[in-house]
């Protein structure tokens, strides 16, 4: 079992190894020693797969173990799912020296930290991420929330975990588009910290090849993303990097209603968006951004996605990045290397004209 230690305000420990959700109970059981009753959180579609196995495991560990399901699909991530949650939560009896197991993909862990985060002002919760996307990247870092009309992720708080547990096996039920979904967020990382990490994700080619290394591509996403949370726990300055892609992303996935673009395929589109306007601003090199377009085609993952413009200007000028009327756009001063970069919505506004001009079909 790989283990690592994240030292920030409320430390904890990633547990990452293969077949590793039938020990949860004991995991848990270490990391939760005064709870009683676990709320586990789970969605319909990770239901019939793990929360048994899971619920066993807790029950055995001495735990009294509350089930809660929420439908699957970011429309769960709502102030209405939270209420919900909250409720039932309280009508259990949930004191707080209980806890929270999200267990699921990012929208189930988001919910669930946030229910946790909230819920008598706060109770420990523990990460059990059962998607690619969420081992690699949402159950790590402590950021969680809810969506709201305006845009994704707009209320939410930082609330760490107890204890992150993956299970890489829980890859094997993936879908190949819920697996390239993740991917966008492993090349991410390749992206903006480790060029090397990048390279051998290109040399992977897809699925099959990153499966044989996932143990260690797992660790070195959250390693990678575990160095610069504890550098920017509260997202001001360093952290801002681990959006790369996202700024422009968001308003992808607002164009598809969450619906028709998953989170990764508007992460993938935005990098590439990110790569050509960091070229423009004369910040990245041109060369670095035909091999990001190249590994996202590998992975199955889409380079440009149709958005109105109406959509993109006001996800834009939403994004949680916005500081003191400038938004820090992620961009990399070269291939493995990325940095915010602070402009008016002016300024981002004028490069967005300029890579709408070359796509008319789009916006």
């Amino acid at each position: 079992m790989k283990t690592l230690p994240v030292e920030t305000s409320r430390p904890y420990e990633i547990k990452i190894a293969r077949g590793l959700l039938p020990r949860a109970g004991i995991l848990c059981r270490q990391a939760l020693p005064q709870a009683k009753k676990l709320a586990v959180v789970t969605d319909s579609n990770v239901l019939p797969l793990y929360l048994g196995r899971l619920a066993d495991s807790l029950k055995a560990a001495g735990f009294q173990v509350q089930c809660l399901t929420v439908p699957a699909g970011e429309n769960a991530k709502c102030a209405e799912q939270l209420v919900v949650l909250w409720e039932k939560m309280m009508g259990s009896g949930m004191t707080r020296t209980d806890g929270v197991v999200a267990l699921g993909g990012g929208v189930v862990g988001d919910l669930a930290g946030f229910a946790a985060a909230t819920v008598l002002r706060g109770v420990n919760y523990v990460q059990i991420p059962t998607t690619l996307l969420a081992q690699v990247d949402s159950s790590v870092g402590g950021k969680v929330a809810i969506d709201l009309q305006a845009g994704k992720n707009l209320a939410g708080a930082f609330w760490q975990p107890s204890l992150v547990i993956i299970d890489p096996d829980c890859l094997n039920t993936l879908p190949d588009r819920v697996f390239s979904d993740g991917m966008a967020e492993v090349i991410k990382y390749g992206c903006i910290r480790d060029r090397a990490f990048f390279d051998l994700l290109d040399a992977c080619g897809g699925r099959a090849g990153v499966m044989e290394h996932i143990e260690d591509v797992i660790l070195t996403c959250c390693d990678i993303k575990r160095k610069v949370v504890l550098a920017d726990e509260r997202d001001t300055g360093e952290r801002m990097v681990l959006n790369f892609g996202h700024t422009i992303g968001h308003a992808f996935e607002k164009a598809g209603h969450y619906e028709t673009w998953t989170h990764g395929q508007g992460v993938a589109a935005g990098m590439n968006w990110a790569a050509q306007i960091g070229v423009g601003l004369g910040v990245t090199p041109p060369e670095a951004v035909e091999p990001v377009q190249n590994i996202l085609e590998k992975y199955d993952l889409p380079v440009d996605i149709p958005c109105p413009w109406d959509v993109m200007t006001n996800a834009v000028l939403r994004d949680k990045k916005n500081l003191a009327g400038k938004i820090n756009l992620i961009v990399m001063e070269r291939l493995g290397h990325a940095v915010p970069y602070p402009l008016t919505f002016d300024q981002l506004l004028e490069q967005l004209e300029a890579m709408r001009e070359v796509r008319p079909w789009m916006c």
